[in-house]
């Protein structure tokens, strides 16, 4: 839900041509599948188009092609902080609700995203909301981030 509701909003803020989203589980378990259809549901109910969308699994190298890395929960963030392989990868990595200007200045357990797929429909809400509440703040960082890498550019 995360992938498709950050897009949507860079989309909407003229910024979907010069940013890639994409998302990726620290497993394979879900890998080559279609979404939750509880988080389809969601989606659907805001017309967010989730029917393109298959699960995939983290790739080693994407650490150093990807220039932000969000975790959801504490224990991605940990994982994905284990497997960095140098600092400058492991400063890449924030959670998605560190965005959020209520949780900005929490510790990380109190930015984690409990995962929807152990519960019902009402979880996948809550994750909604909570994705949802980060987008602004994450737009803001990708708009200044995006501007800095435009005047580099231009200085080179």
């Amino acid at each position: 839900m995360a992938e498709l509701m950050l897009a949507n909003e860079l989309e909407r803020e003229g910024l979907g041509g010069l940013v890639s989203v994409d998302s990726a589980g620290t497993t394979g378990y879900e890998a080559g599948r279609p979404i939750d259809p509880r988080a389809a549901r969601r989606l659907g109910a805001t017309q967010l188009a989730w029917d393109k969308h298959i699960a995939r699994e983290w790739q080693h190298s994407w650490f150093r092609e990807r220039d932000l890395i969000l975790a959801l929960d504490i224990d991605h963030h940990a994982w994905l902080s284990e497997s960095a392989p140098d600092q400058e990868s492991r400063n890449k990595i924030r959670m998605l609700r560190s965005f959020d200007p209520r949780l900005a200045d929490k510790d990380l357990l109190d930015q984690g995203i409990e995962d929807p797929w152990y519960g019902g429909q009402a979880d996948f809400d809550v994750v909604w909301h909570q994705v949802h509440n980060a987008l602004p703040g994450l737009v803001e960082y990708i708009k200044v981030a995006v501007l800095k890498n435009a005047q580099l550019q231009r200085q080179h």
